[in-house]
């Protein structure tokens, strides 16, 4: 690989060895020179690999929050109070009193 023909042909094998995401960022620079394509590669890779992990690292945090349907115990996604939070289960919706349900009002019964 010693002429100018022979490191292109090295350039070139080394190119069709590269995984497709960094051939495809790297092919278009058509760079000829060796040295400079396995630098290049590199620093692809490496910026590959960096953004990688921040995705990864932000997919973590962001899956603390909770799911808006998940609601047990929580409240609802809006914000309001969850059923055991509610003092409102027992009142009837007669009479409007706490204690009882519609089904054992007197109101209607008098």
């Amino acid at each position: 690989y010693n002429t100018v023909e022979a490191e292109d042909d090295q350039c070139v094998k080394f190119e069709s060895g590269l995984r497709p995401d960094i051939k495809h960022h790297i092919g278009f620079s058509e760079i000829q020179n060796f040295a400079t394509l396995v630098a290049k590669s590199r620093i692809c890779d490496e910026d590959g690999n960096t953004k990688s992990n921040f995705y990864k690292a932000v997919k973590g945090k962001s899956q603390d929050r909770g799911k808006p349907y998940d609601n047990k115990g929580k409240g609802n996604a809006i914000g309001g109070k969850g059923k055991e939070m509610d003092s409102d289960d027992d009142r009837c919706f007669r009479c409007g009193m706490v204690g009882h349900h519609s089904l054992e009002c007197r109101k209607g019964k008098d």
